[in-house]
């Protein structure tokens, strides 16, 4: 493939497609002429100088590499040739192997980016049928570095467990930031100062073990060490079942992901 890549999304009207597609902009790796959007109700009013169209296999053909960015169980109702393309799928739970045969496409990848592909910060395992040669991997690699950070994964087990994961993106952390806001605020703090307190100690956790690269359990196992305030707060919320909570949601989660495929 020369020159920009041809790249369509279907679901570019959605919040994933349309953080991709800011992404891929943004990056270089295609230009607005050459992206073409789908959408099912209402035209969005961003990315007025790209295609958009109601008709995926208009889509498609004026596409080499289309992206499918609908809800899972909505995939179904979508029936579009997509031979010789190259088909990226960031619907949970839908495998590989339904892709191909639905869409008549031997070049497959699976993937699941998660909503912080919006500023460039989502991490996106993924993997490949048979079929995908090495230029097609260098193209899938640079779609989800310009989302942020992207890894090939060896099997769909994998894929589906980090779609209950990291595929969640900002949901899991910001469960947290609410809960210690609540707190924060119950203890009369305003509700604007306990926003910057735990919006910013959130962040300067993120940038802090980007920067030292520390595991989590180190930087915990440190705290603990010391035997202050935080230690103090470490052991009540373990004590209060903060592991088994999080493993009961990861399985959940991961459970989850599963059954969206309509498999078991």
């Amino acid at each position: 493939m020369s020159g920009k890549a041809r790249i369509g999304i279907i679901g570019g009207a959605g919040w994933l497609g349309g953080s991709i597609a800011e992404a891929i902009l943004r990056s270089g790796l295609t230009d607005p002429d050459n992206l073409t959007l789908s959408y099912r109700r209402s035209r969005p009013d961003r990315f007025a100088a790209s295609h958009w169209t109601t008709d995926n296999q208009f889509l498609a053909d004026r596409s080499d590499v289309v992206i499918f960015s609908v809800r899972p169980e909505d995939w179904g109702s979508v029936p579009v040739n997509l031979e010789r393309k190259l088909v990226i799928s960031v619907m949970a739970g839908v495998r590989i192997s339904a892709l191909m045969e639905k869409h008549a496409s031997e070049r497959v990848v699976r993937a699941l980016p998660n909503a912080a592909a919006e500023v460039s910060f989502s991490f996106t395992p993924w993997m490949a049928s048979a079929s995908v040669d090495a230029d097609d991997r260098i193209l899938v690699r640079k779609i989800f570095g310009a989302c942020g950070v992207e890894d090939e994964v060896n099997s769909e087990a994998d894929i589906d467990y980090l779609t209950g994961m990291s595929g969640t993106g900002p949901a899991f952390p910001a469960l947290l930031a609410a809960a210690m806001m609540k707190h924060a605020i119950t203890q009369g703090l305003p509700a604007e100062v306990a926003q910057r307190a735990v919006l910013t100690m959130l962040i300067g956790t993120g940038r802090l073990l980007e920067r030292h690269k520390d595991s989590p359990t180190e930087i915990v196992n440190r705290f603990l060490e010391y035997r202050g305030v935080t230690a103090a707060g470490i052991e009540e919320m373990r004590a209060s079942g903060f592991d088994d909570a999080v493993s009961r949601g990861l399985a959940a989660a991961f459970k989850k992901s599963v059954s969206m495929g309509g498999t078991s």
